[in-house]
Formats: C-alpha cells, structure tokens, sequence
C-alpha cells in the first residue's frame, strides 16, 4: 500500500521528489489553482498602482480545529487582516506548511479547504507556497506561515501612533470569542459552553469604513491579548489616555459566563475576527452603520474615546459610576491561540 492511499502524510512527501508532487497535487495544486500560482522558484507578479503593504505570520494554534474555523482558515484570515489594518486591499498571499511525519492526509485536506475558501471570499490570490514534513514530535501536526501583499487605498494611512484626544474608540464585534474558544477546545477546566471563534476576514468592514472617509487615524486587529492589549499598544505609541464604557464593550453572554467562573478578563482574551478603529468624533456614527451593514461586524459599537488624560493608561468607566484603571497586559494568558 503507498503512503498516499494510507493516508498519512511521510518523510519522502517532504524529500522533493514524485511524493511530494503528488502530496502538492493532491493536497494544495488542485485548491489554490489560479493563473498565478506557480511551480517555478517564485511568482511574477503585476505589482500594485500604489503604496504596497505587506506581512508575514506564524500560525502554530492548538488545537488545529476549532468550532468556527481551523488552522487554515486562520493562517488566510491573519495575514488578509494585518493588512487591511493598514488600508490595503489583499492581492497576494504565500503560504509554507511544516507538517509532522504521519499527519492524516484528509485533516490537511480540509485545512486546504478551508484556505481555499477564505481566500475566495477575501478576493485575495495564492500564488506560492512551500513543504516540509518533519519527523514524528518535532512539529505539532502542522504549522502554516502565510505571506501577503496588499495595495494600500489611495489616502488611507492608519498607523498606531495617531490616535488624538477627542477621538472616538470602535469595535466591530463582541470581544473575546476566540479565546474562549480555544480554553474550552483544551477542556483542561471541564466547562462546557456555547462558544464559537470569531475567526473571520475583515477586509469588507475596512473597505466599507474607507469608503465612508479616508480619515480613519488607527485600525488594529485585537489578536494575542485581546483588545485591552491592543488599547495599551496605542496609548503607549500615540502618548494618550484611552477611557472605556464598561457597559459599552459587547460580550457574547457565554464568554461572559465563562470568565466569571475562572476570573478572566474578556478584554484580555483573543479576537480572531475583530478590529479596534480609533477615529475622529464626527465620523463615529458613520463608520459604525458602514461596519454594521458588513457580514463579520454587525455587531460594532463605540465603547470608548481617547482623552490627554493619564497617557499611556486605559481607563474603565464601571457601570456603578466608578472609574478603574483596566490592568496592563502580562504575560501571555493563553499560548498557541493562532
């Protein structure tokens, strides 16, 4: 029996040879197939009209499935938001696979799925790759590097270090899902709950909200750390106070439920499919109906501003009427969530 029709991935599929091929034909070839992609050394590509954005990512999340995605989905849906982020419409993406020695070929196969899929929906072509196969407990099952390149909008130059007193702070959805999803996929506290990740990609909403002004100061996606991490990165960069409305933040109720019963913090927990956008008061509710009108963030809400109060601090308005300084960021509070 060849190792194609066991089903597990071996050593001699990562040697370069006829496996290989094979295990590219079977696996990858026939899923990312476009006039593009190429079996040469590197791709030729048009390049963009304007400013290029571009950013690579490592994604070693376990488990590898999840409820609501899985590793390939997250590895398109990464790198196509870091670069929305920064205003750039996704054209490009790369992506190499490291794959441990007895993988099963049909998980791989729904991990391709699942990227051919994503970047259908984005829009976005893949146009190169590599893989490797190493031995048995050397890698995790499969670990996925993803490279993109974007164009950026012409006038659009979101950037950490530019929220402004005064400006008002979105999210585009409920906080924390993905998180909690992966804690309750470990089952290390026996709780069972509802929890589906938010994994999705975002590159609509940042479209939508450019199209409504290119005057958009930050967009961050609230990935490791979750958005209290991501508020403390701006603060720190652009030198303000950020104050939040405690009653403002939505949190799904099963999140919610999950982090009271082990003192956790949702705004401290992993997004996979949200962004903070930090951006001047009299396009506040603008940019909220253009987010809401988009499939991953009708759920977006103004939870906050940034004051020149207190820099580099994140404030909480409780909703008892009292303020609280929201603790800064240690540690990591969940490895290998992406």
């Amino acid at each position: 029996m060849s190792a194609m029709e066991a089903g597990k991935v071996t050593l001699a599929m990562g040697a370069g040879g006829k496996q290989t091929s094979e295990l590219i034909e079977r696996v990858f070839a026939r899923r990312f197939a476009s006039p593009l992609l190429t079996a040469d050394d590197a791709a030729v590509l048009e390049p963009p009209r304007g400013k290029m954005a571009m950013s690579t990512d490592g994604f070693i999340v376990s488990p590898s499935f999840f409820a609501g995605g899985n590793i390939g989905k997250l590895s398109i849906c990464g790198t196509v938001n870091d670069l929305a982020c920064m205003g750039a419409r996704p054209l490009y993406l790369t992506c190499g696979f490291v794959i441990e020695e007895g993988y099963p070929l049909d998980k791989l196969e729904q991990i391709a799925d699942a990227m051919a899929a994503t970047a259908a929906e984005v829009g976005v072509t893949l146009v190169a790759g590599d893989t490797k196969v190493a031995g048995r407990g050397q890698v995790d099952g499969v670990f996925i590097t993803t490279t993109g390149v974007g164009e950026v909008m012409e006038g659009a130059s979101p950037e950490g270090s530019k929220a402004a007193p005064g400006d008002t702070i979105i999210v585009t959805g409920d906080v924390g899902r993905h998180g909690c999803t992966i804690l309750l996929e470990r089952d290390d506290f026996g709780i069972e709950a509802d929890v589906t990740s938010d994994c999705a990609p975002l590159w609509a909403s940042v479209e939508a909200m450019l199209e409504v002004t290119r005057d958009v100061h930050v967009i961050r996606d609230a990935t490791r750390g979750g958005v209290g991490t991501v508020l403390y990165e701006i603060a720190g960069q652009s030198d303000v106070g950020v104050e939040l409305d405690a009653a403002s933040i939505p949190v799904d109720p099963a999140v919610g439920g999950v982090c009271r019963m082990l003192g956790l913090e949702p705004l401290y927990l992993a997004c996979e499919g949200r962004l903070v956008v930090i951006a001047p008061q009299e396009h506040a509710s603008e940019l909220v109906e253009a987010l809401r009108s988009c499939p991953y963030s009708g759920g977006a809400a103004i939870i906050g501003r940034v004051t020149a109060d207190r820099p580099g601090w994140v404030v909480l308005n409780t909703e008892v009427g009292t303020q609280t300084l929201l603790p800064q960021p240690t540690g990591e509070l969940l490895p290998r969530i992406c």
